[in-house]
């Protein structure tokens, strides 16, 4: 019997080894009800792992997993009240949208005009009514991705896990997906445990993170934890751009050589006169090189002639002859203190 009360998800120092690759090493991990949840990382770090150990379609070396208080490590996938989406859909292609979204129910032998209601729901959640006699190969990209998930839904499973389901689509749909997945997720009120190597997407729908890092996770929080406040170098680099400094420069700006992030949007980009005020951190360069990218224009300024700093400015005045007449010039950088991080690894 199932603890309501209990995490939708709990790791208990999770290990998978494939002889000596440790692909997955001591993860203690708690995913709460009905939260999205996503698990971010670069190829190899051990997310996918992990969603397959949740899955059953892999089991762990050591340690245990939990869904919803039970323990779940030796149970096959089939034993598991959980559903996933995967990249490339696995749809059946000889069937029909409505058949395709109705085959575990067929297979549960539900009464057909069940079924049908049940499908006509699905439809209506993934914005493709009228959709159910066309075949997977009549439809675009981002609505096979819908009957996929509409699938994977229709079991009411408590948890759906998505193995970087947007990654075969295009920029501009993949955009408008992670809006949609996320709506979705609300409104069926289930656990979503998502696996991506993009840290747009991880940020843009999740409730917390997870960033994975050979096979072990650097941080859990709020997107806005991962990103204002990066526990270690890895997370500050991974999840967007950081500047990362250390050694001297570090010591003359913060009195140790302890490694700090700074954000290149936090930086303010001065002239050589300004004078910063005393709530603010500051340093001298110069500007190496510009880059124009419309929105906003990426500086790369050289301090103390040893290290680059990157700043992001947005372009609310200023035009690409303006900017990229800038390349050369001597500048002041400030910053607040409290929008710089201390690592901790």
């Amino acid at each position: 019997m199932n603890n309501p009360s209990a995490p939708a998800i709990r790791f208990e120092k999770v290990s998978r080894h494939f002889g000596d690759v440790k692909a997955v090493d001591q993860v203690d991990l708690e995913i709460g009800d009905g939260e999205f949840f996503s698990m971010l990382g670069p190829s190899g770090s051990g997310k996918t792992t992990c969603l397959r150990m949740i899955a059953g379609f892999d089991r762990p070396t050591s340690g245990s997993i939990h869904l919803y208080g039970k323990e779940v490590s030796s149970l096959p996938p089939y034993d598991r009240d959980v559903n996933t989406v995967f990249q490339d859909y696995a749809l059946f292609p000889h069937m029909n949208v409505g058949d395709n979204i109705a085959y575990g129910l067929m297979v549960k032998k539900v009464a057909k005009e069940e079924r049908q209601k049940r499908v006509d729901e699905m439809l209506e959640l993934v914005q493709l009514s009228g959709f159910a006699g066309r075949k997977p190969s009549q439809l675009s990209g981002g609505q096979r991705q819908r009957v996929a998930l509409a699938r994977a839904l229709i079991n009411h499973p408590k948890v759906l896990l998505l193995d970087e389901p947007l990654g075969a689509l295009d920029l501009k749909l993949r955009q408008q997906m992670q809006i949609e997945l996320k709506s979705i997720q609300k409104r069926v009120g289930i656990t979503f445990i998502f696996v991506t190597h993009d840290q747009e997407e991880a940020i843009t729908m999740s409730d917390r993170i997870a960033v994975f890092s050979q096979g072990r996770i650097e941080q859990i929080g709020s997107p806005s934890d991962i990103y204002e406040r990066p526990a270690s170098a890895f997370v500050a680099g991974f999840v967007g751009t950081s500047n990362l400094v250390s050694g001297e420069v570090a010591k003359r700006i913060i009195g140790s050589d302890q490694t700090f992030s700074i954000r290149p949007e936090k930086i303010r980009l001065g002239s050589a006169n300004d004078k910063p005020a005393a709530d603010m951190l500051s340093l001298d360069g110069i500007i190496r090189d510009v880059v124009y990218l419309g929105l906003y224009t990426r500086y790369l300024v050289e301090v103390d002639g040893s290290v680059d700093l990157v700043v992001i400015e947005q372009n609310l005045k200023t035009t690409s002859m303006d900017v990229l007449s800038a390349k050369g010039q001597k500048v002041r950088l400030s910053w607040h203190k409290d929008h710089m991080s201390r690592l901790g690894g």
